[in-house]
C-alpha cells in the first residue's frame, strides 16, 4: 500500500509503480528514514526495476574550458570567479576529442560525455564541430552526451540527427535554494532546455550537487520536480560538491559519505527507471562506500583521473571496484581453500 501525502515511507516490501506526483513530505520523509531501512528499500526497488549487475562506465571530457559567463557558486570555470586558478581551454579539436573517446572506449566506458562552458549554444563553428564531435563518438558504437549550456528546440532537433544519446543539463538544487547559487540563469531557463531535450526526443541527463548549504527539503524539492517529468529523465547525477579555492563555496565542508548514500538512495526509490551516476565528490568515498552506494541503487561512475575540470578517482582504484564487483574466480576460492 503506497503511503498517503503526509505519511510517513512506506514498509519495505511495499509496491512503488513508476510517479509523478511525490509531494515534497513524502521525499523527506524518505531520506530521514533509519539509514538500514533506507537502503533495504532502495535495494528492493532497484531490483525491481534495473540489472544490479549493470553498472556503466562513462568518461566525461571538457571540450572547452573556463571562461563561462555564468555565476555558479560551485564553478571554477566561471569568468566571475578571477581568484580561481585555472588552465583555461579553447575548444578542442574533433580530431583530440574522438582520440580521448576511443581511448575511454578502450578502457570500458560505453558512454561518452563532453562539456563545454558555455552560457548557451551558438550557431556557428563551434557548434558544428560538436555536432562531427557527437557523430565520431557515436561512429565509435558508444553513447555520446554533451553539457553546453541552455539550447533551441532547433539545436536540440541537430544534435539528435547527429545520432546524441543524451543532453545533459543540471538543475542543481531546488528552486527554493537555486537563486543562493546562481544569479545568471534562472530555474525556468533550465527547465526551458530540458522541455527543448524532451521536444526533440533526446534522452534527458538532469541531476544536481550536494552539500552546498541547502537544506534536506531543497534536495528533495529537485527530485520532485524531476519526477514530474514524464517520462522520468533517463539518466541522475548525482554529485557532492568539491569545493574550489577561489569560488563562493570554496569553504564548505566536504560532506560525509553516509549522506550521499542517502541521496542515492532517495533518488533510486522516487525515480526507479532512471540510470543514477555516481558522479562529482565520488572520491571522498573508499570503495567500501562506493559499493554501499551501489547496494542503495547507483548504476554508473565516471570513470577517469578528472570529471571537468575537478579531481575523480584515479583509473586504478576504478579497476580495483569493478574487480571487487565481478563474481569470484575459482582461482580465488583455490587460494582461500589453500
Amino acid at each position: 500500500m503506497l503511503m498517503t501525502h503526509e505519511n510517513a515511507a512506506p514498509s519495505l516490501g511495499d509496491e512503488l509503480p513508476l510517479r509523478h506526483d511525490w509531494t515534497l513530505a513524502e521525499i523527506v520523509a524518505i531520506h530521514d528514514s533509519p539509514l538500514l531501512e533506507l537502503i533495504a528499500r532502495a535495494n528492493a526497488v532497484h531490483r525491481a526495476h534495473q540489472d544490479v549487475n549493470d553498472v556503466q562506465k562513462a568518461s566525461l571530457l571538457s571540450i572547452k574550458t573556463g571562461g563561462c559567463p555564468e555565476d555558479c557558486g560551485y564553478c571554477p570555470q566561471s569568468a566571475h570567479h578571477r581568484d580561481v586558478r585555472l588552465d583555461k581551454v579553447e575548444m578542442m579539436a574533433c580530431g583530440e576529442v574522438l582520440a580521448a573517446a576511443a581511448r575511454a572506449k578502450a578502457a570500458g566506458a560505453d558512454r561518452f560525455c563532453m562539456g563545454a562552458a558555455w552560457r548557451n549554444v551558438r550557431d556557428g563553428a563551434q557548434f558544428d564541430s560538436v555536432l562531427d564531435m557527437v557523430r565520431g563518438v557515436r561512429a565509435l558504437g558508444m553513447e555520446a552526451c554533451v553539457t553546453l549550456g541552455m539550447l533551441t528546440g532547433s539545436q536540440a532537433e541537430r544534435l539528435k540527427e547527429a545520432g546524441l544519446t543524451a543532453y545533459n543539463h543540471n538543475l542543481d538544487t531546488g528552486p527554493d535554494f537555486y537563486g543562493d547559487i546562481i544569479t545568471t540563469r534562472t530555474y525556468d531557463d533550465r527547465l526551458e532546455t530540458l522541455r527543448a531535450v524532451r521536444g526533440a526526443g533526446l534522452e534527458m541527463c538532469c541531476g544536481g550537487i550536494i552539500g552546498m548549504g541547502e537544506s534536506v527539503a531543497d534536495r528533495a524539492a529537485m527530485l520532485q520536480v524531476l519526477a514530474a517529468f514524464d517520462p522520468h529523465p533517463e539518466s541522475v547525477p548525482v554529485n557532492a560538491l568539491v569545493p574550489v579555492e577561489g569560488t563562493p563555496l570554496g569553504a564548505c565542508e566536504v560532506i560525509d559519505p553516509l549522506v550521499f548514500v542517502r541521496m542515492i538512495a532517495t533518488t533510486r526509490i522516487v525515480l526507479p527507471k532512471s540510470r543514477v551516476r555516481l558522479s562529482a565528490g565520488r572520491s571522498i568515498l573508499n570503495r567500501e562506500a562506493q559499493i554501499l552506494c551501489m547496494v542503495a541503487g547507483a548504476n554508473s561512475i565516471f570513470y577517469g583521473e578528472a570529471l571537468l575540470t575537478t579531481q575523480n578517482v584515479g583509473e586504478t582504484e576504478d579497476d580495483a571496484l569493478f574487480a571487487a564487483l565481478r563474481s569470484r574466480t575459482p582461482a580465488h576460492d583455490d587460494a582461500m581453500r589453500s
